[in-house]
């Protein structure tokens, strides 16, 4: 596992929410108790780019989630861009011709990439509709060796996954794991989740939580209470 100096960077709140003035709303509420933040494509196509600059320069860290994938040319310049947001993680699909690209694109900058290997509302079954061969298991770990071979910097994988990715990896790799949900809450579309405590206890260094905090009656409460799972199971 990753050495974090600070144990707040291992919560990721998705800002999962329509507009920047919401997202500012909720980054306020939330306070100095939350230093990292996603932001994926609902936000980023409504103003979320700029955002992400600002909150760099207040002093976040920002997971930009994209998701990028296309031919390994146009990979590469669109990285190429990114990077001049500031932004810690950026995400790409784990195909071999897109993380190369991406790689590329990042040059020497200190941006960090991470590979999606497969989505956590994918199940067996998914895959197998999307014409795959493999179930979820082989998938991840057949990703996860690529991204190693290509200079990936980390993995995004399901929790139930985590054991399997950080064998492939090593230690040296991160490793974010989104569909976390605290215990006691609903899954969602989410088909392979766990808890907090359970994802750090299996090797993952970052959790990304999005509708449990931002759509509770009290968000700082909510993060807060992640947070004492992470420290706890730490």
């Amino acid at each position: 596992m990753q050495k974090i100096n600070d144990v707040r960077d291992r919560l990721i709140v998705a800002l999962d929410v329509p507009t920047v003035w919401d997202a500012y709303r909720l980054v306020s509420t939330l306070g100095d108790g939350v230093t990292f933040y996603k932001i994926g494509y609902r936000l980023a196509f409504a103003g979320g780019l700029d955002l992400a600059r600002q909150l760099v320069a207040e002093g976040k860290k920002v997971f930009l989630d994209l998701k990028l994938h296309d031919i390994g040319n146009t990979v590469r310049e669109g990285v190429e861009s990114l990077t001049k947001l500031g932004v810690t993680f950026l995400t790409v699909h784990a195909y071999p011709q897109t993380m190369r690209g991406a790689v590329e694109g990042r040059g020497d900058s200190a941006l960090k990439l991470l590979a999606v290997t497969a989505l956590t509302s994918y199940d067996d079954g998914d895959l197998r509709d999307a014409g795959y061969g493999l179930a979820v298991r082989d998938l991840v770990r057949l990703r996860a060796e690529q991204a190693r071979s290509a200079g990936i910097d980390g993995i995004v994988c399901s929790a139930a996954e985590t054991g399997i990715v950080r064998e492939v990896i090593g230690p040296d790799m991160v490793i974010v794991t989104p569909g976390i949900r605290p215990s006691g809450s609903a899954a969602g579309d989410q088909k392979r989740t766990l808890t907090p405590a359970e994802a750090i206890r299996i090797g993952a260094d970052h959790l990304v939580v999005g509708r449990p905090i931002i759509r509770a009656a009290d968000p700082r409460a909510a993060a807060g209470a992640v947070m004492d799972e992470i420290v706890a199971a730490s």
